[in-house]
């Protein structure tokens, strides 16, 4: 693996859990992707010359061990497989000072034409660059409560409501939410769903989470993107529950184009219940499990 990221985590990129939300891990990754990019020729001059760059379209991230204000971050990484259709993928981000790996990610990047989002082919030059950087995805970085099958036919909102999903987000997409093309940032779909998990929770326990001294960490994502949103387009999340363990519970999250009913992204998550003071994980007391049972909706993959 090589270097392709180094920085540190900043005060604002901690959330209401104490730790670095799971939006800026999506950031540094696709940061990370970007300079990965230079290394195969397909780097700022070509995105200039070309208008194209690499663009993620499926991303499975493992959460490891949870990083502070103030932690200092690398991120390394190497290709997985380089095909004409695109480039799989393997990053790990390490906590410089301990040397623990905090987080993974497993991830497919198109080439797409920046101002429409059009795929257009992996040149043969980038390909054969990737040879050099080419590895397989280490054990710990590994799918462990998700399956990373192909992606399920894209639903619609209306098949979302049809299920039974509840509304957890809805508003449009502002301008510190784009990229530099205009289009939702790959780190706004994870902020977005972040943000619906009180609005999740309140619907299945009415119960106000902000001042509790039980929070939720998660533990592993998996992220299909869809087609692209532009800054001002309205969206609207749906979410609902897959599975309930005895620690673990499995939700499902769909994000939708409002004025289309169309997926923009889909994506499914293990996470647990955390002690806030502890910084472990707790079992799900049984009154609190009785209720996200009742709210289980198989069959929520991304």
């Amino acid at each position: 693996m090589i270097e392709l990221y180094r920085n540190s985590v900043q005060s604002w990129e901690i959330d209401m859990m104490g730790h670095m939300n799971v939006k800026f891990y999506v950031e540094k990754s696709t940061a990370a992707l970007a300079v990965l990019g230079h290394y195969l020729g397909l780097g700022p001059d070509y995105t200039r010359n070309t208008g194209a760059r690499l663009i993620p379209v499926d991303h499975h991230i493992r959460f490891l061990h949870e990083q502070r204000s103030g932690a200092p971050i690398v991120i390394r990484g190497g290709v997985v497989a380089a095909e004409a259709g695109g480039i799989r993928l393997y990053q790990e981000m390490v906590n410089a000072a301990s040397g623990a790996i905090a987080a993974t990610f497993t991830l497919t990047a198109t080439l797409q034409h920046a101002g429409s989002r059009e795929a257009r082919p992996i040149p043969e030059a980038a390909r054969q660059r990737a040879e050099a950087l080419r590895m397989p995805v280490p054990e710990h970085g590994a799918a462990r409560g998700l399956q990373l099958t192909p992606p399920r036919q894209a639903p619609t909102l209306s098949e979302a409501d049809d299920l039974g999903m509840l509304a957890t987000w809805q508003g449009p997409v502002l301008p510190r939410m784009g990229d530099a093309d205009g289009f939702l940032a790959t780190d706004a779909h994870m902020g977005t769903v972040s943000d619906a998990i009180p609005n999740l929770l309140v619907h299945l326990t009415a119960e106000d989470r902000s001042d509790s001294s039980l929070g939720g960490a998660a533990l592993e994502y998996r992220f299909v993107y869809r087609q692209p949103a532009r800054t001002g387009d309205l969206l609207a999340l749906r979410s609902g529950i897959k599975e309930v363990g005895t620690k673990t519970y499995q939700f499902g999250h769909w994000l939708f184009d409002i004025g289309t009913g169309e997926a923009v992204a889909t994506a499914e998550a293990v996470a647990v219940m955390l002690d806030l003071s502890a910084r472990k994980a707790v079992v799900i007391p049984a009154e609190r499990r009785s209720v996200l049972e009742r709210h289980i909706i198989p069959g929520l993959s991304a």
